[in-house]
């Protein structure tokens, strides 16, 4: 059954007078905080719904960055072996629709107003955050959709996210880096400490990279949760072509490399296989959905080549260890000519330390103002955070459509483009990519 076609969702969207926009634009203002870690009142809300599962079985995956490419992997070597999954992600890029996938598909716009009515009619007097507004509908729309599994991407947090309202069958922790340090803390052990709230008692909690905080641990230990770490209790070796992977209980050889670009990406499949191996009983993926799983998989706005002019490249890199990861991408290229920055943050991140790790790539900085957006850095902040032998080579721009036609009409087939920042930013280059300028 598709979840549009739902009795209970049907009800409701009879009496649904808002469009999807205006949905999230009343969500925005209902609650004066944009971030509002605790799970006590989204779990009233979700009990008050009655607390239905998402899926036959659901996996959790948190961490600083790796998120949206694991979660394509498991989505796509689940599908590929023939089950019916539910995916929830976030941010979006272009459409708020993208954060709630069903079977392949991104959920239409009526059926999330449904899910909104449903939630508004048993909330009361309690103040739901946006995220945690998607998150509720996003839980309601799999459970209505008979899933066999649902892929749940933890927000910002772990411990205290929305998303956390709900027991992982096994949980996925891509990794641990600085990053959302006003609400984690500022310590990798802290953060790791907050990432690892989404383990469960006797349940499997599989841990991505190859350097993990004792935090990490110890909270496994707290819970009684069954940690499985890379490196530890399983392995990958890679080629140029190929790799093979090594389990607690499996072994799985000549494998094409991931269609996603960037070394990380072997670390990050190696991970999701551990994943698929601890669901082997429930959610058995044979060596073809997983060959072809890889080499389907992606995930917009990471790396993401255009050729215009010259070679484009957004990518969404907004904390230090993805700048690092970009930076490495890019040594890897030959560019003839010039190599053009149009990069755009949020005030709250890292800059300074973002900045610094892309430097030694870029000839020339173009400094987006997104002071206009929430929590969105001016310009000149940007500029006050570049390292001053770079500030000679960098310009602000206060409008971002006319920054990107600037480049566009200044660069040559020779240099390249790299988009990269806040997904504001990679968005909007999207966007104005989409709108008919000169190619």
């Amino acid at each position: 059954m598709r979840c549009a076609d739902c009795p209970l969702l049907v009800t409701a969207r009879l009496v649904s007078t808002r469009t999807l926009a205006e949905w999230l634009d009343w969500q925005s203002s209902l609650n004066p905080k944009s971030i509002d870690l605790g799970l006590e009142r989204v779990r009233q809300v979700w009990d008050a719904l009655g607390a239905p599962a998402p899926a036959a079985n659901v996996i959790s995956v948190a961490g600083t960055n790796g998120k949206g490419s694991s979660v394509a992997l498991l989505e796509a070597m689940l599908r590929q072996a023939g089950y019916r999954v539910g995916v929830y992600t976030s941010p979006h890029l272009l459409r708020y629709n993208e954060r709630i996938r069903i079977d392949g598909q991104d959920a239409d716009d009526e059926s999330i107003c449904a899910a909104f009515e449903r939630i508004e009619a048993v909330r009361g007097d309690i103040q739901l955050t946006y995220f945690e507004y998607g998150t509720l509908a996003a839980l309601l729309l799999f459970s209505e959709a008979s899933l066999d599994a649902a892929v749940l991407e933890v927000g910002l947090g772990g411990r205290l996210d929305a998303v956390n309202i709900i027991d992982a069958d096994v949980a996925l922790i891509t990794g641990i880096a600085l990053d959302h340090m006003d609400w984690l803390g500022d310590t990798l052990e802290k953060i790791g400490a907050e990432k690892a709230g989404i383990m469960r008692a006797g349940r499997p909690a599989v841990f991505a990279a190859p350097q993990m905080p004792h935090s990490v641990q110890a909270v496994a230990d707290e819970l009684g949760a069954e940690l499985i770490r890379a490196g530890r209790d399983f392995s990958y070796q890679g080629s140029a072509s190929s790799w093979d992977w090594t389990g607690r209980a499996s072994r799985r050889a000549a494998l094409p490399l991931p269609s996603m670009r960037g070394s990380i990406q072997l670390q990050n499949a190696a991970a999701v296989l551990q994943v698929l191996e601890c669901l082997g009983g429930p959610l058995p993926v044979d060596q073809q959905a997983v060959r072809a799983g890889l080499i389907e998989a992606k995930v917009r706005g990471r790396f993401e080549i255009h050729q215009r002019n010259c070679r484009w490249i957004l990518d969404v890199a907004h904390n230090p260890q993805a700048a690092e990861l970009l930076s490495a991408q890019l040594a890897d290229l030959f560019v003839p000519g010039k190599v053009h920055a149009v990069v755009g943050m949020l005030r709250d991140k890292a800059i300074a330390e973002v900045l610094a790790a892309l430097a030694p790539r870029i000839d020339q900085w173009h400094l987006l103002d997104l002071s206009a957006e929430h929590r969105g850095a001016a310009a000149v902040e940007l500029l006050d955070q570049l390292p001053a032998a770079e500030r000679a080579q960098a310009e602000c721009c206060s409008d971002t459509d006319a920054c990107l036609r600037h480049v566009h009409e200044a660069s040559c087939e020779d240099d390249l483009v790299l988009v990269f920042g806040s997904f504001l930013t990679v968005a909007a280059a999207m966007q104005w990519m989409d709108g008919g300028a000169a190619h």
